[in-house]
């Protein structure tokens, strides 16, 4: 799932380098926290948070066979 973040995330930032996803994780859900560059915090989440609306959605759907709520904070 990490792979997939930083696959939608890559190309919409100018600081590549610095996405950092971390993961955290117990018996109901698991809990992804982006991290980027502070330039590309506005790319990231887009205008009225459309884009991060468009990547939790995405992520939520890879994550579906699980059966634990997946959340994605961006940071």
């Amino acid at each position: 799932m990490k792979a997939l973040i930083e696959t939608i995330v890559r190309p919409l930032v100018d600081h590549p380098e610095a996405i950092v996803i971390t993961e955290e994780e117990n018996e109901y859900k698991i809990r992804y926290h982006l991290t980027v560059h502070e330039n590309d915090v506005g790319k990231v989440i887009g205008k009225n948070g459309r884009i991060a609306k468009a990547i939790r959605t995405v992520v939520y759907a890879a994550g579906s066979d699980v059966n634990k709520k997946i959340y994605l904070d961006i940071m």
